[in-house]
């Protein structure tokens, strides 16, 4: 006999996390499948930290949601009693015409974000600087956005989870899905090892949902990175988050580079947002550390963080899934009215998890969200 739920969630990473909290504690009765143990590192959402920022400059549209996004992580904190954000700031710094620094000032403006202009004199290399132990590059403008900060991954993951299970969620890992349909009224999701019915089916599989989505006629072929995770000794207590230490994304010549202050004292985490190798298979990804991946972080460190060690002490891998326009999909199904599903977030998009798991949900039982996803549609790939 089959088993019956309202609404199946295919891939509890992050936003598959969240969208069985928000329809949990709804009262739905919700089953999340994903072939791997909760909050696990085979992914895209792991590494201990992610970025949180609301000036945002990929595109001023994501700001409302950042804005709904910071108060359901606030929300998730106080149900919960963990403490999974850390506002401590952060450091947006490139050529002044640059994607990061312009983009950061458009999204402020539009949307009332407070960031303030820093100059070379806030990086000087003495301790009365604002920011010690960073050196601006030459001919670089930066801006300093206060309600910056970060996540912590694995928690927020694991938050979302277990909470859901509290509400009455079911979860089952390690099961793999091998295919799903859908009649329009119902639909069947067969596993390696067994099948549900639901009325409703959202698909969340991260780096696999080509594999998932591929039947979908505008759906956008997807791009699949490895990336690497850089932890790297500190020599100076300047970066500590506890000394007042902040996060920072710098927009360098060939490279694009972001990372944390220290959370122990002794490491930080650095990585590099652009570059990455093409990955054929998301379930045979090389986590070895290779010479082309240290090179960027390497370089970067020597010009601007000069008090941490650009030897690396330790890495993960994680995947980024790219859509053509690094923008994500957040979308319902063109041929199935009760499938919905939310892809390519592009190595961006962990931030948005607490609100386009709320939209997700709200779609699979309502049939819409008031929440402004619509620029996050598929048809602008049919155009």
């Amino acid at each position: 006999m089959k088993k019956q739920f309202e609404v199946i969630v295919a891939g509890t990473g992050g936003f598959g996390s969240s969208c069985l909290y928000h329809l949990a504690r709804r009262g739905v009765r919700v089953l999340g499948l994903d072939r791997f143990p909760t909050a696990h590192d085979r992914g895209s959402s792991h590494g201990a930290t992610r970025i949180i920022r609301q000036a945002y400059f990929e595109h001023p549209d994501y700001v409302p949601l950042l804005l709904r996004a910071y108060g359901l992580w606030r929300e998730l904190e106080s149900v919960s009693g963990r403490k999974l954000m850390k506002i401590c700031g952060l450091i947006l710094a490139g050529p002044p015409s640059g994607e990061v620094v312009s983009g950061a000032k458009l999204a402020a403006r539009l949307h009332g974000v407070s960031v303030e202009d820093v100059s070379a004199r806030d990086f000087a290399g003495e301790r009365a600087a604002r920011f010690p132990g960073f050196r601006m590059p030459q001919g670089f403008a930066a801006v300093f956005e206060p309600a910056g900060g970060y996540l912590h991954v694995e928690d927020c993951v694991q938050t979302h989870i277990e909470l859901a299970l509290a509400t009455g969620a079911e979860h089952r890992s390690d099961e793999t899905i091998v295919s799903w349909e859908s009649n329009g009224r119902t639909v069947r999701v067969r596993t390696e090892s067994d099948e549900y019915e639901a009325a409703a089916l959202i698909l969340t599989p991260g780096a696999w949902a080509s594999g998932l989505l591929q039947s979908l006629p505008e759906f956008p072929q997807l791009t699949v990175l490895r990336k690497t995770l850089h932890w790297h000794h500190v020599r100076s207590s300047v970066y500590d988050v506890s000394n007042g230490g902040t996060g920072f994304l710098f927009e360098m010549p060939g490279a694009t580079i972001y990372g944390f202050p220290s959370l122990d004292g002794q490491t930080l985490k650095v990585a590099e947002h652009s570059g990455g190798e093409t990955v054929s298979d998301p379930l045979h990804v090389d986590r070895t550390l290779k010479e082309s991946d240290t090179q960027p972080i390497r370089h970067f460190l020597e010009e601007v963080m000069p008090d941490v060690d650009p030897a690396c002490d330790h890495h993960a891998v994680c995947m980024y899934t790219m859509t053509p326009d690094g923008h994500f999909v957040v979308d319902r199904h063109s041929q199935h009215a009760n499938v919905f599903y939310g892809a390519g977030f592009s190595g961006h998009g962990f931030k948005f998890t607490s609100v386009l798991g709320e939209a997700l949900a709200e779609l699979a039982i309502d049939g819409a969200t008031k929440l402004p996803i619509s620029f996050l549609s598929a048809g602008r790939f049919a155009l």
